[in-house]
């Protein structure tokens, strides 16, 4: 019998349900025909079957998009339970994997169930994106004080010197300390959240919201350390003075920021991503490699600027903060994502070795070219000599590094400081030899070289780095060389007024010619008085600054004059009137003590006994 002829009255369906339902009673009543065939009821088999898997589909669909309803009402309403969100997000999640695994069609209502899933959860996602970055802004710690606190000291002065040489005093804390980024009440619902939203595929917007976090939080650090955003050109517009200054606060900064700002940045990544996974250190290295950047780029800028030789010791300083940095950067920005960190590092840190090497250079043609048109005043510490003596003396406190820096491709480290430190003392040796032909008094000259050559091997032999430096052969040959002048000095010095002390033309008392040796006498005497009076006003206004090389002068002089003078009137005692002897040998001995004081003085009168 054919489904036409069917007596049966089937009402009209609305509904897909109801068509079903109708079309199993009618195989219903069919199968209860005893005169089918064997086709027919092989039909109405099969077609039961069919209409019994149909049933079942659709009572699933039923069930999913009941669930999918409840998980909407969770997603769309969220108020404050995170756990109950967590878990409807993670539920959409699990229906679009199982709804995945199956073979679909566009005409099947569990595509269209997929797709509704695929909005839920993309509205799941981006809540939890802003949830998930507002957690880390809202959660950050302020750091403690004892990092954030910088204190710059005076720059101190040799009372002698015409240079400064800088120092810093940055409070103690506590090497590879770890501070809480943010408060750790959050850092499991963090983990969560990140673990969920890259179950769902989301990783790419979970680790955007937490680079720009992180980033804005580092920032911050910056701006708490008070390092600002300096671009090449303003860098090599500063004057010297406000460039130092920031100079020293950066290496102050930046021991901080790597040790404890990146290195609790490093905790942070791997408590939320997971210790040693590939994400962890992306992400780190995407929050804070600006910040780096930065602070590498002024390190940058320095070390591109003028090649002067008052900058040296900082431009040392900045190699010297980077140079024990190297292994902390190292172990931050570890593998491929960390690489172009790491090579910029060590790329700032060269260009600074390679400014070390150019501004030293640059140290030893400034010697060489100081001219003057002028003599020194007083003859005393040439203000160059001051310098570069105090310059090389604070340089030994970078012995290590300048060595490593100074030497040659060819050549071994050892040794090499050495050797462009006595280049440097034979540079200025040479400049001083010119400055002393500026007198027009030779005895001036000698006292000028006494002055300066024995300033540079005093100053060495009271430093242990310099002694070291310049070797003990070296001193000896300086204290030779400035003797040398010394004698000279008081040769050019005393012999025109030793020289009116000879018996030259004057004949022993009983001879013929008495009257006219006490005139020759007279003369000589008042020659002699007025040579020393010249020389005293002369020699009061030179300057020896060292206390035991001028005391030492003047006992040469005084043995040299008082003795020759005490003989002279001693000799001639008998043939001198006492109203032409002007002033005793004391007296003299007492004016000599007033030479090199470096204030001119004159002689109006014997001193009163």
């Amino acid at each position: 019998m054919a489904f036409e002829e069917s007596e049966l009255m089937i009402p009209e369906l609305e509904r897909e349900e109801n068509l079903i339902a109708a079309a199993r009673h009618v195989v219903r009543a069919l199968g209860s025909k005893k005169n089918l065939t064997g086709d027919a009821k092989k039909i109405l088999a099969d077609l039961g079957t069919q209409l019994r898997s149909i049933s079942i589909a659709s009572s699933k669909e039923k069930g999913l998009e009941d669930r999918l309803n409840a998980i909407e009402e969770v997603i769309m309403n969220w108020e404050e339970d995170q756990s109950e969100y967590l878990n409807a997000a993670d539920e959409t999640r699990r229906l679009i994997e199982k709804l995945e695994s199956s073979t679909l069609s566009k005409e099947d209502k569990e595509y269209k169930l997929l797709h509704r899933a695929y909005s839920i959860l993309q509205t799941a996602m981006s809540q939890l994106e802003q949830v998930f970055k507002n957690l880390l802004s809202q959660n950050t710690q302020p750091f403690e004080p004892e990092y954030v606190s910088f204190r710059s000291e005076g720059d101190f002065s040799d009372e002698n010197s015409v240079v400064s040489f800088g120092d810093e005093s940055v409070e103690s804390f506590r090497r590879d300390s770890i501070n809480d980024p943010v408060s750790p009440d959050v850092i499991l619902h963090l983990r969560c959240i990140a673990s969920l939203m890259f179950a769902s595929g989301y990783r790419q917007e979970c680790c955007h919201a937490y680079t720009m976090a992180r980033r804005e939080a580092l920032e911050q650090c910056l701006a708490i350390l008070e390092i600002e955003k300096q671009s090449i050109e303003n860098v090599l517009r500063m004057e010297w003075t406000a460039l130092n200054s920031k100079i020293k606060r950066w290496i102050w900064a930046v021991r901080i920021f790597v040790r404890v700002y990146l290195a609790s940045e490093k905790w942070l990544a791997d408590r939320i991503f997971g210790e040693g996974e590939p994400v962890s250190q992306v992400c780190f290295v995407d929050a804070s490699k600006s910040l780096m950047l930065q602070l590498l780029n002024f390190a940058g800028a320095v070390s591109i600027g003028p090649r002067k030789p008052e900058k040296l010791f900082k431009i040392l300083d900045m190699y010297e903060v980077l140079s024990s940095l190297v292994p902390e950067v190292t172990d931050l920005y570890q593998d491929k994502a960390g690489s172009s960190v790491r090579f910029e590092f060590l790329e700032a840190i060269t260009g600074l070795g390679d400014c070390v090497k150019a501004t030293f250079l640059e140290f030893e043609h400034a010697i060489a070219s100081d001219g003057a048109s002028t003599p020194f005043v007083g003859g005393g510490i040439h203000p160059l000599t001051r310098y570069v003596m105090n310059y090389l003396e604070t340089l030994t406190d970078y012995g290590e590094k300048l060595n490593h820096l100074l030497k040659d491709k060819e050549e071994t480290e050892e040794g090499k400081m050495a050797r462009h430190f006595r280049s440097v003392a034979s540079i200025l040796e040479f400049n001083l030899d010119e400055k002393s032909k500026l007198y027009k008094d030779v005895p001036l000259q000698h006292l000028f070289l006494v002055n300066n050559i024995q300033y540079m091997a005093r100053k060495v032999k009271g430093s242990d780095e310099l002694g070291s430096i310049f070797g003990d052969d070296w001193i000896r040959k300086r204290k030779s060389k400035y003797r040398q002048h010394a004698m000279n000095y008081q040769r050019h010095s005393l012999s025109p007024i030793l020289s009116f002390l000879k018996d030259d033309g004057i004949q022993m008392q009983g001879t013929t010619s008495n009257v006219g040796s006490k005139n020759v006498l007279k003369d000589k005497l008042r020659s002699f008085y007025i040579a020393f009076e010249d020389l005293y006003r002369v020699q009061t206004a030179w300057n020896i600054p060292d206390i035991q090389l001028r005391e030492e002068l003047r006992i040469a002089l005084s043995l040299k004059v008082v003795q020759a003078y005490r003989q002279f009137v001693g000799r001639h005692g008998n043939q001198i009137s006492e109203k032409h002897v002007k002033y005793s040998a004391e007296d003299l001995e007492a004016y000599i003590l007033d030479f090199f004081e470096g204030a001119a003085k004159s002689l109006q009168s014997p001193r009163k006994k």
